[in-house]
């Protein structure tokens, strides 16, 4: 038809669009639950809102983010199944934080060229993601944007809905002096912080970069540079539903952008402070390598990496043991980093902070 052919003279390939739906099918039929209605293909999915029913007052959450400048390392390496994990968490680990269990989620990629190959590899990742965080993956889009990305660029972003029922919401009005912080490990990255880390090491040295190839191996850490850079973001929907489930735990608090204390800050009271010691674990190997390669001031890198932690929980110091049991049935390791306590500090000015106390071994 006409019409076809001139916008694939344009740069839009209609057809290339249909045969990336068909590839990717088979993974978003993995990525269902039982209250979703249909198939993709409509203009709008379909969730059974009926279920909700269950709840005595449901609350409904929801979250929209993206993978950032992570997306530039995938497109350099060539390999796109992995970035969906890091879309996925990013959205659903915000969800979790007040209590809420993730119930569906949809995504959008917009890519210069649509290569159904590619776009069936990133969708892929994303509902493999889906099936650990307990979501449907309810439907989304892919957009072709020829003459404002390149043919081998894409962007991938999201948002996510969830349910708590109002007496089970967490948040600041539940945290008491006394609480521990229980800190989770992180899967490494996560996905924020990238422009820093990418400047640091894959830069060239004329721009102030360590000018590394992402097929460098790095011996501390144990694999090539790319590989580590991709490294997906852990996803913990369902092992902190679970601490919100089994334990006394009042607040939690997903560590991306801004860091740890910034992060943890957004969910404690105003009269409340938080004590983290930094001895109580040791980051992994790649944010060593940032803070030397780039001689980062560690007070530069807590503002912008997790530095180890991805995700912490404020709960009663009686049930830290069980909590870091429960996260570990859950293959999340934890540990108890820090505590609250009311502020005593002059004319309150550590009120509704977080002070990083010590070291980390070996640092």
């Amino acid at each position: 038809m006409p019409e076809t052919n001139a916008y694939a003279a344009a740069g839009v390939s209609i057809e290339a669009g249909d045969k990336a739906v068909e590839l990717m099918k088979v993974w978003i039929e993995k990525a269902r639950r039982p209250e979703m209605i249909g198939g993709i293909g409509g203009f709008a999915g379909l969730f059974d809102a009926s279920a909700l029913k269950a709840y005595d007052r449901p609350l409904l959450a929801t979250s929209a983010d993206g993978v950032g400048t992570k997306v530039a390392v995938a497109q350099a390496l060539d390999k796109h199944d992995t970035i969906g994990f890091d879309l996925v968490g990013m959205l659903v680990d915000d969800l979790v934080v007040c209590g809420a269990e993730p119930l569906f989620l949809t995504d959008y990629i917009a890519t210069g060229r649509v290569v159904p190959e590619r776009i069936a590899a990133i969708v892929k990742g994303i509902a493999e993601a889906c099936v650990e965080a307990g979501c449907a993956l309810l439907g989304g889009e892919t957009a072709e944007h020829p003459g404002l990305l390149g043919e081998h660029e894409y962007d991938v972003a999201g948002s996510t809905t969830g349910v708590v029922d109002a007496d089970r919401l967490l948040g600041p009005g539940r945290v008491r002096p006394g609480d521990v912080v229980v800190a989770m490990e992180s899967s490494g990255l996560h996905s924020n912080g990238y422009s820093l880390v990418r400047h640091v090491l894959l830069a060239p040295a004329d721009r102030g970069g360590a000018g590394w190839s992402l097929d460098r191996q790095v011996d501390e850490l144990g694999r090539t540079l790319g590989e580590e850079l991709l490294e997906p973001t852990r996803i913990y929907a369902k092992a902190c539903l679970a601490l919100a489930d089994r334990t006394r735990t009042h607040a939690m608090s997903h560590v991306t952008g801004g860091g740890l204390a910034a992060n943890l800050e957004r969910v404690l009271p105003v009269e409340l402070t938080a004590r983290i010691d930094r001895s109580t674990w040791t980051p992994q190997p790649v944010f060593d390598l940032v803070r030397r390669v780039g001689s980062v001031p560690q007070p530069d890198l807590e503002m912008t990496l997790n530095c180890g932690v991805g995700m912490v929980a404020l709960t009663a110091a009686d049930d830290a043991d069980a909590a870091v049991a429960v996260l570990a049935e859950h293959g999340v390791r934890a540990w108890v980093a820090g505590t609250v306590r009311a502020d005593d500090s002059p004319a309150g000015e550590l009120a509704g902070r977080v002070e990083l106390v010590g070291q980390h071994p070996g640092w």
